[in-house]
């Protein structure tokens, strides 16, 4: 099957043909560096950067571009309430997204532009404009003329009448049309400039991202991603740039990631259901995060809540135990005969090797039609009941065998995981990790947890089983369940 992605554009799943055989270009817009970044940025920085793992799997040279945008009208406000250059105010909110991205495993692109890097290419762009009689000066700023441009918003599927129906315009009497869009903004007394030949000034939000995909990936390259928010105007507005400037198509594939809700209701600031990054991560694990968000599929809107994110957690906690339940199994287990190959195992060992090696082939499929990870994730789950029910099974003895068998699946999980950003962690620390968030929470200590278990043992060693009984209960009573394993005893919170 080829890979295959819905385009917002023509409104239908196609076949990804890129421009160059074996090569992806990829432009998604990025943050406007005055904020902490909120789970609306995750959700769009955790599934583009899946698609960039995704088509890398496939075997695609990838370039991903996502820019940042270090200059505009809340960078400018925020600088002048904090008493700071707008230089110092995105710096450190770029710094801020860096960080929080790396904590939700999310891998830097390969270029990450600024605004203010690519003023002369917005400068040129914007002649471009004028000279083609798309664009208007009015007292030092420059207007986009959307009524000259015979394409304007087919990528929204409206016509301006529509447009102009169901929009909440400000007053301006520069423009032509109250539909027309910045692409220059002359300078305020006190506010950063650049010097230009229509004056002093900065420019419009749309034009960047023009600039900077055409500098990067060409005046066509395959793939422009960002949040469903961003069909109308931003995506809108750069079709009209772009196209109107080359004549020729902005990007052939558009994608678009569906809105955030929390608890069933848009998240929006003033209804006081915004959380930031930050925010999320002080309570629940970044892999939760992560695998909440991809367990819906990037088109639909996904919503937060608590509880949602508690039964991610809870099949997060049964991938790993599964996980840790193989380390153990191949820890102390022969070695496999490689030679043998699959096709010499019989009966259950047989089922689950043919199980694990199909996976991948599974789990790509989901992925080549339109990145459907919530699928491909429901294969790993399904593997993992596999894999618990044949190590649960009567006479899975250690053997070379099962070392064979177990160590496909394990291949398997690390390789679909590779894709999704996601089970990569050692079972020991996924779980020591998630202890020490719960025991806090909880106003616990783990060393006093781990002094009673090795008290327990020692009480279990000289067959005093009541006191043994007794430590497991006063441990059950704040939530500590512990399980004997042949190995070690480990615990968890019930």
């Amino acid at each position: 099957m080829s890979v295959r992605f819905y385009n917002t554009l023509t409104r239908r799943k196609e076949d990804f043909s890129p421009l160059q055989a074996g090569k992806a270009g990829i432009y998604v817009c990025g943050i406007t560096a005055y904020d902490l970044c909120h789970i609306g940025h995750a959700r769009a920085a955790i599934v583009f950067d899946v698609l960039a793992r995704f088509l890398r799997y496939r075997g695609y040279d990838v370039t991903y571009v996502k820019n940042f945008t270090d200059v505009d009208d809340k960078i400018i406000a925020r600088a002048e309430r904090e008493g700071r250059t707008i230089g110092e105010v995105a710096e450190t909110f770029i710094a801020a997204h860096d960080e929080d991205m790396a904590a939700l495993g999310v891998e830097r692109a390969t270029v990450t532009p600024r605004a203010t890097e690519h003023i002369e290419g917005m400068i040129a762009l914007i002649r471009t404009l004028l000279e083609k009689g798309l664009a208007y000066v009015v007292s030092g700023d420059v207007y986009y003329a959307v009524e000259r441009f015979p394409g304007y918003g087919k990528l929204s599927g409206r016509g301006l009448e529509e447009m102009l129906a169901g929009a909440r315009i400000d007053v301006n009497e520069k423009k032509t049309n109250p539909m027309d869009f910045a692409l220059w903004k002359g300078s305020k007394p006190g506010e950063p400039g650049w010097d230009s030949p229509w004056g002093k000034g900065r420019p419009g939000w749309h034009i960047e991202c023009s600039v900077m995909s055409q500098r990067y990936l060409g005046d066509t390259f395959d793939i422009h991603g960002g949040g469903e928010d961003l069909i109308f105007p931003h995506h809108e507005n750069e079709i009209a740039q772009s196209e109107g400037a080359t004549g020729r198509p902005l990007a052939r594939v558009w994608m678009h990631n569906g809105f955030v809700r929390v608890n069933k209701e848009k998240m929006s600031k003033s209804l006081g259901n915004f959380s930031t990054i930050r925010e999320m991560l002080a309570v629940h694990p970044p892999e939760v995060l992560r695998l909440f968000i991809l367990q819906s599929h990037y088109r639909s809107p996904v919503d937060f809540s608590d509880q949602a994110l508690r039964e991610t957690q809870t099949g997060l906690d049964r991938f790993y135990e599964t996980r840790r339940k193989i380390q153990a199994a191949l820890s102390g287990g022969p070695a496999a005969d490689r030679t043998a190959g699959g096709e010499r195992l019989t009966g259950g060992h047989r089922r689950l090797y043919e199980k694990a090696t199909g996976l991948q082939e599974r789990f790509a499929g989901a992925m080549d039609d339109d990145l459907n990870t919530a699928r491909a994730i429901g294969y790993i789950f399904h593997g993992v009941r596999q894999v618990n029910a044949y190590l649960d099974a009567e006479g899975q003895a250690a053997s070379p065998e099962r070392t064979l068998v177990l160590t496909a699946a394990q291949q398997a999980f690390d390789r679909c995981g590779d894709v999704l950003g996601l089970f990569r962690q050692d079972p020991r620390d996924y779980f020591a990790m998630d202890q020490r968030r719960e025991t806090a929470r909880r106003g616990l200590d783990v060393a006093e947890i781990e002094n009673l278990i090795a008290q327990r043992l020692t009480a279990r060693q000289a067959r005093n089983w009541a006191q043994a009984d007794a430590i497991r209960q006063r441990l059950a009573e704040h939530g500590v369940i512990l399980q004997d394993g042949p190995a070690a005893t480990t615990w968890k919170f019930a």
